[in-house]
């Protein structure tokens, strides 16, 4: 077991910063989702060419995660918390700016690498609350941070549509202003989470990003729950890629009533990571939280892909937001067995897997939708992707059952 070292009590200031911060990633992503496919099939006469552009620039967002997540961790690790955050908002804010100004698709591409890269800053995001937050208070803290993620994917499209009908290029602009000025504001009241003495020197093998997943194999107290990370976020990829599809096929709704239901879903999401999870899990601990949230994402995805009314799909709900205790229990966990001088490592390899499932997600569920409403397979199984949503994380809760007794005999 690492030696763990004791974190200092948290700045209120700073932990908001970091809540600020991750909800301003999670926005970058959001935002783009009503204006950046119109923006680049204006590019195109034909609009199935115009599909197949939005679809790599979806891959290479992915891409660009994957590769710069353990990278901005390790230099974390080395150099400190602030000024990888730091570097990232400026970054995000220029990245908008370019998106605005750029009248190529080549500029918009490159726009979009840059994306990828500055929101992998999420990593040390997580990095900095465990370095000022104890062990029994993470989840808690962890939960906040899923609050803003939440956050951001309700506010993001919702802001992102209202101001692309006044002009498709006006989200990027405030986007900017907002991150430019989430960079002045840390600039002055963000202190460094990661003192000099607990640095570790930065490896150049840690460019390649597969290294994140190596150093996670040879860590065998933390490759399973690692592992059950993978599976959860790969399973919630099918929200973006299918979502939308599977509900104008399945239950004729229009974009408003699409809009809605996301913002249900991320209120539901907000209202369990924000406020449960800072509750119930030191009541219950992290173990049995984590089995509450993977057990409620199965049911919720089996529904879901059995519900042959609105109705029935909305009931649902509810009960998918428990997958909010899944992220933080996950993270307490993980952290209170590295050592301190290794968070950043840590959170830059989860964070990698994150983006490897980014990579694997959108082709594998909507390949199955495709091939569940395919008239010549005469499936009718609109709801197959949901299904194998379930299967991944009916996966995961086997792992955590047999890691929780594992731990048991300890």
């Amino acid at each position: 077991m690492p030696r763990l070292t004791a974190a200092p009590a948290p700045r209120q200031a700073a932990l908001v910063f970091i809540f600020i911060t991750v909800a301003l990633d999670i926005l970058a992503i959001g935002v783009v989702i009503p204006v950046l496919p119109t923006l680049i099939a204006g590019f195109f006469d034909n609009a199935a060419d115009g599909a197949v552009a939005f679809g790599w620039f979806v891959t290479v967002f992915a891409i660009a995660q994957f590769f710069a997540s353990p990278i901005l961790g390790a230099l974390s690790d080395r150099y400190g918390r602030r000024p990888v955050i730091l570097a990232s908002n400026l970054g995000l804010g220029l990245d908008y700016i370019l998106l605005a100004l750029a009248q190529t698709l080549p500029l918009l591409f490159l726009a979009r690498v840059i994306s990828g890269i500055t929101s992998a800053s999420i990593a040390t995001a997580y990095a900095y609350v465990a370095d000022v937050t104890p062990p029994e208070r993470r989840a808690a803290s962890y939960g906040m941070l899923g609050a803003a993620f939440g956050l951001g994917f309700v506010i993001g499209p919702a802001l992102g549509g209202v101001l692309g009908d006044i002009d498709p290029r006006l989200p990027f602009w405030v986007a900017a202003a907002l991150s430019l000025a989430n960079f002045v504001y840390g600039w002055l009241i963000l202190p460094e989470s990661h003192p000099p003495e607990r640095r570790r020197p930065f490896a150049w093998a840690s460019l390649n990003p597969l290294n994140g997943v190596l150093w996670l194999r040879r860590q065998s107290h933390v490759l399973g729950l690692a592992t059950v990370a993978f599976l959860a976020g790969l399973s919630h990829i099918v929200y973006p890629t299918t979502f939308v599809l599977y509900a104008t096929w399945r239950y004729g709704w229009d974009a408003a009533t699409i809009g809605l239901t996301l913002a249900v879903v991320g209120v539901c999401s907000a209202i369990v990571q924000g406020g449960l999870v800072r509750r119930v899990v030191p009541k219950i601990g992290e173990w049995r939280a984590l089995l509450l949230g993977l057990a409620g994402g199965v049911i919720a995805f089996v529904g879901y892909g059995s519900a042959s009314t609105a109705v029935v799909f909305w009931a649902f709900i509810p009960i998918s937001a428990l997958m909010g205790f899944v992220n933080p229990s996950a993270q307490a966990l993980m952290t209170a067995r590295v050592d301190a001088t290794e968070q950043g490592r840590l959170q830059g390899a989860v964070a990698g897997l994150s983006a490897l499932a980014g990579l694997v997600g959108p082709w594998t569920f909507t390949h199955l939708y495709a091939t569940g409403i395919d008239p010549a397979l005469g499936w009718n199984l609109p709801g197959v992707a949901f299904y194998a949503a379930a299967a991944a994380l009916a996966v995961a809760l086997a792992v955590v059952m047999r890691l929780r007794r594992q731990a048991a005999t300890v």
